[in-house]
């Protein structure tokens, strides 16, 4: 049931949708302070709104001085286990794959972030191909989740990169399965098109509501290996002056990503664009939404490009050290740099 349908003031479920809030699960066990904070309202309205949630849906109303208890503790062995087990998504650009251990992690939220016509939406498209990869030939053979802010998704060029891949499985089959049949490959490229699930966000309240449900939507596709969000910039950037407001869905949004992360065992991309930053007496690039954002993603990659050539730049990460490796965009999608690699215009 949506909130809107709630017997509340105009206001409240416009504040109430606006922080993230669009069903009754989503107000499941919040607490009455946390939902005062996040909506501007006093602690005894937001109680007012979760009783009312309550009689319609069955919400619980946590209390305050006894919130819920957090059971299941981890050892630092099981983490262990778990990171070496975890699996990787290749970029297509073996020298890339290589400084990020294998390719894109999943259990962790990785932000791809660089200047316009450097290929972050091309890396998207890419790992959403890429992660359908059958196990037999290193990949997750999973689902993608795209949520597109931009409009900048072409179903064209998924089926080139598409095509690409399954070219590159027969490839490898012919050479390293000489004994076997040249058509072992089963995937078409019209497979990876039907096994991308496609969002098209118009606003940033589209954007929040679509975030909340993917909990519920991966839940019922527990195949979906990587969500990619294209970009996680653009409706903020958009005629939005409350600041205060924008930090802290922006802040919802990144725990929530984090938490599908490590829920579902899956990679979640953040494509992200530039701005400008003065600094040093000087104005310079950097990437958007602030230095306070650059916490909410696991790892960083900046794309810069380095004369003629595109790089990509470890910015940020736990585990792997700073590295850069260049890349290619090219017709069959991301692949490693030639050395004469021309600057070029790309779809």
């Amino acid at each position: 049931m949506e909130v809107r349908s709630l017997p509340i003031s105009a206001s409240q479920s416009a504040k109430l949708i606006s922080a993230g809030y669009t069903s009754l699960s989503s107000l499941s066990s919040v607490l009455p302070s946390h939902l005062a904070q996040e909506l501007g309202i006093s602690e005894n309205e937001a109680i007012g709104i979760l009783k009312v949630a309550s009689q319609r849906g069955g919400v619980e109303i946590t209390n305050q001085t006894h919130p819920t208890i957090v059971n299941g503790a981890q050892t630092a062995w099981d983490m262990l286990h778990e990171e070496e087990s975890c699996g990787h998504i290749t970029t297509s650009c073996a020298d890339l794959d290589d400084i990020l251990g294998g390719g894109i992690s999943c259990k962790e939220v990785t932000e791809i972030g660089g200047v316009p016509g450097i290929g972050k939406t091309q890396f998207g498209i890419q790992l959403a191909v890429n992660v359908q990869i059958p196990s037999k030939y290193g990949g997750l053979e999973g689902k993608a989740v795209y949520i597109d802010t931009e409009g900048s998704f072409m179903v064209e060029r998924v089926s080139q990169i598409a095509e690409a891949c399954v070219k590159d499985m027969q490839e490898y089959d012919s050479f390293l399965r000489k004994d076997l049949p040249a058509d072992q490959v089963k995937l078409q490229p019209y497979d990876f098109l039907a096994n991308i699930f496609y969002f098209r966000i118009c606003s940033y309240t589209e954007q929040i509501a679509v975030i909340n449900y993917l909990e519920k939507f991966i839940s019922e596709h527990k195949d979906v290996k990587v969500v990619i969000v294209d970009s996680i910039t653009f409706h903020f950037r958009q005629d939005f002056e409350d600041m205060a407001l924008r930090t802290r869905l922006l802040g919802g949004m990144a725990l929530k990503l984090m938490k599908l992360a490590k829920k579902f065992s899956l990679a979640v991309i953040l494509l992200n664009q530039v701005t400008s930053k003065y600094s040093g007496g000087s104005f310079q690039l950097t990437l958007a939404l602030g230095d306070s954002w650059s916490h909410a993603c696991t790892n960083r990659i900046i794309l810069y490009w380095n004369g003629n050539e595109r790089y990509a730049y470890i910015d940020k990460s736990p585990s792997i050290r700073s590295a850069s490796a260049p890349y290619a965009v090219t017709g069959r999608g991301i692949r490693n740099s030639a050395s004469k690699c021309k600057r070029v215009k790309m779809m």
